[in-house]
């Protein structure tokens, strides 16, 4: 389970309603389950469809995290037009089986946020409990 303050919650949501019509990036981080930062990205592909991470903002994010005493616990991203599931792409890119894939899904009337464990191709959903504050 991987608990989320709803601020950020919120705060991911804004990054990417922002990005639309592509597709918006980022990194949640804190320690044990409990998400403490998030830390919006650029998606260099500049996308509906895709994202990338630039690679030297990647590099000062986790540096950032580490200095701040936090772990990255989740990548996050979005969907603008279709569901807050894992699409083939995603399972075939999702590198590290420790951390947490957060989709953002704004298919629906309302943002749908919903996270994910993905191993060797496996996917897994994950409970999101939001709370007040952590």
């Amino acid at each position: 389970m991987l608990t989320i303050p709803h601020h950020i919650i919120d705060e991911i949501i804004a990054h990417a309603r922002q990005e639309l019509p592509n597709e918006a990036c980022g990194y949640l981080a804190g320690n044990g389950n409990e998400v403490k930062q998030a830390y919006a990205l650029t998606n260099i592909d500049h996308s509906p469809e895709h994202f990338s991470f630039d690679p030297a903002e990647q590099f000062r994010t986790v540096k950032a995290a580490r200095k701040a005493g936090l772990e990255i616990l989740a990548n996050f991203h979005s969907h603008p037009e279709t569901p807050a599931r894992p699409s083939v792409e995603d399972i075939e890119l999702a590198y590290d089986p420790e951390i947490s894939y957060v989709i953002i899904s704004f298919a629906g009337e309302t943002p749908d946020v919903k996270s994910f464990k993905i191993r060797n191709g496996e996917v897994d959903k994950e409970e999101i409990r939001v709370v007040v504050s952590v």
